[in-house]
C-alpha cells in the first residue's frame, strides 16, 4: 500500500461476487461514510472466433463486464451523494466490430446501455453517469493477445 500513498485502504475482491462488493462498501461506509465519484473499471475478455464460443467463455466475459459492473454501481447507490458522478469504462469494442471479440464487444455495448439507462434512472438525484470508450492500450496483457 505504501506505493500508492497514505490514507489508502485496499479491499481485495472480485466484482462478480456480491459478497465481495458488500465487504467493499461496508469498508467504505465505515471509513468514509459516503461516495462522491465511482469509476467502474473492471473488465476483461479474450478472443474467440464465433464458432468457438463456449458457454464458459460467454459466462466469464459477462460475469465481470456486465454483472460485476451492474452490482458495483447498484450496491454503491445507498452511499452515493446526490450530485455525484459515475464513470463506466466501456470500450471502443462496444461499438466497433473486432474479429474474434464478439462476446467482449457485446458485454462492452451493455456498459454503454447501462450508462444511458442509469442517466435517466438517477437524474432525480442529480447523479451524472458517463461511459468512456477507450481504444487499445499497449500493455503486457494486450500485447499477449497478439493483435499488435
Amino acid at each position: 500500500m505504501r506505493d500508492i500513498g497514505k490514507n489508502v485502504t485496499g479491499v481485495q475482491g472480485d466484482v462478480s461476487k456480491l459478497a465481495d462488493l458488500d465487504r467493499l462498501y461496508a469498508a467504505v461506509k465505515q471509513q468514509q461514510g459516503r461516495i462522491d465519484v465511482l469509476f467502474a473499471n473492471a473488465g476483461g475478455g479474450s478472443s474467440r472466433p464465433s464458432a468457438a464460443i463456449s458457454e464458459e467463455h460467454f459466462d466469464k466475459a459477462f460475469r465481470v463486464n456486465v454483472k460485476g459492473l451492474l452490482f458495483t454501481v447498484q450496491k454503491a447507490l445507498p452511499l452515493f451523494q446526490d450530485g455525484g458522478s459515475i464513470i463506466l469504462n466501456a470500450s471502443i469494442a462496444g461499438s466497433k466490430g473486432m474479429e474474434a471479440f464478439s462476446v467482449y464487444s457485446a458485454a462492452k455495448a451493455a456498459v454503454r446501455s447501462f450508462a444511458r439507462g442509469w442517466t435517466v434512472d438517477l437524474k432525480h438525484r442529480k447523479i451524472r453517469v458517463n461511459a468512456i470508450s477507450p481504444g487499445p492500450i499497449e500493455t503486457p496483457g494486450f500485447n499477449n493477445l497478439g493483435l499488435t
